[in-house]
């Protein structure tokens, strides 16, 4: 199933101008791609037209949210009166940025595909990867250690 617009809301807590996750697409418990245009009027957009390199791991750390969000939620819960799909989404907290490497910022009218996958988990702490790509061209990866409320 593909998450986008107002389900996106359901599953970070982010909201404009800070959101920075288009589309997810769940694979399983563990991974998932998620997207986002890069657009000239995005917060982290420089003034010649390339995204920085915290938004890329802005956008990274956004997508291990969405996942952290989607695998938590009970596929039974009634959306509630305020739409957000049975309650507010997680909030996590970014404990460390590993090996973070930025090959180049992607340009405005580029759309990000980065694929995340969760690996160890103990306690509210999730050891993650993130792999980011335009088209076949590799742009950044990191490993984060997630915190999650």
């Amino acid at each position: 199933m593909t998450y986008c617009g107002d389900d996106i809301k359901r599953l970070i807590p982010q909201r404009y101008p800070f959101m920075m996750v288009d589309t997810l697409e769940q694979r399983d418990a563990k991974t998932a791609v998620t997207t986002l245009a890069v657009r000239l009027d995005n917060y982290f957009a420089l003034p010649d037209g390339t995204l920085a390199e915290t938004g890329l791991l802005e956008h990274m750390a956004q997508s291990c949210a969405a996942l952290s969000s989607l695998a938590n939620q009970s596929p039974t819960a009634a959306p509630s009166e305020t739409g957000d799909g049975g309650g507010a989404p997680a909030i996590g907290l970014i404990g460390e940025v590993k090996h973070f490497t930025c090959h180049r910022r992607p340009r405005a009218g580029e759309r990000l595909t980065t694929t995340i996958n969760f690996g160890m988990s103990f306690g509210s702490v999730t050891l993650a990867t993130g792999q980011t790509v335009v088209g076949d061209e590799p742009i950044a990866e990191v490993n984060l250690k997630i915190f999650i409320q």
